[in-house]
């Protein structure tokens, strides 16, 4: 999970596919009566974004964003956050129709966590854990604040999310599956007004230099 992108292939509610061999997949889904081809996007070809700066540098896998994929509802990406780095931040929702302001998706996170590549030699891998919160908004109450591990899945139908946060010693994957209802398939956020201004103090810092994150066998 922390050797940059992997291949992707995305399959026409049209068709069915069978999986055979030796390896790990993730398989989401989401209900839709729009037909789109079936795609293939190689590890090579995949976005990979560099987000935020400093202390919230992360990686992002832009893989089944709306820019790569041609999805009827979908909007699916994957992060890499090295350790003590914050990502999902400043707090946001999407969890309104404001046309051209924010969207409409429930989303799932799904987490790994692993010693970091830098340092975590000696670090036990079952020992690997990142934070995450979540906090309501006018569309619904929800709280979590908890502890993450590898396996672990929160389900963020509405509400404020993040930040997702990795832990001194570990870096932190997660996997974002989203839809909703609104008509447009597109990725519009509100972050909480509180926290916004945090956005202006990455301008002139640099992204962490453990990033990009790509195969041992390549780096």
């Amino acid at each position: 999970m922390f050797d940059g992108p992997s291949d992707t292939l995305y399959v026409s509610t049209a068709e069915t596919a069978t999986i055979t061999g030796i390896g790990r997949v993730a398989v989401a889904t989401s209900p839709t009566d729009t037909i789109v081809e079936t795609r293939h996007l190689s590890a090579a070809d995949t976005p990979v974004e560099l987000r935020g700066s400093g202390a919230s540098s992360r990686q992002v896998h832009n893989f089944g964003t709306p820019q790569a994929l041609d999805a009827a509802r979908f909007i699916v990406c994957e992060a890499i956050t090295p350790a003590e780095n914050w990502s999902s931040y400043p707090p946001h929702k999407h969890d309104e129709h404001r046309p051209g302001h924010e969207s409409r998706l429930e989303e799932i996170y799904y987490f790994e966590s692993a010693p970091t590549r830098v340092g975590g030699e000696n670090a036990r891998a079952a020992a690997a854990f990142g934070m995450f919160s979540t906090y309501s908004s006018p569309a619904g109450a929800i709280d979590i604040n908890a502890q993450v591990r590898t396996g672990d899945v929160a389900l963020v139908p509405y509400g404020y999310h993040g930040p997702a946060v990795a832990a001194s010693g570990y870096d932190l994957y997660y996997l974002n599956v989203m839809a909703g209802p609104d008509a447009e398939c597109v990725w519009h956020i509100s972050d909480d007004p509180a926290h916004a201004w945090a956005r202006e103090t990455w301008e002139g810092q640099a992204f962490d230099e453990r990033l990009p994150y790509e195969s041992r066998s390549e780096a």
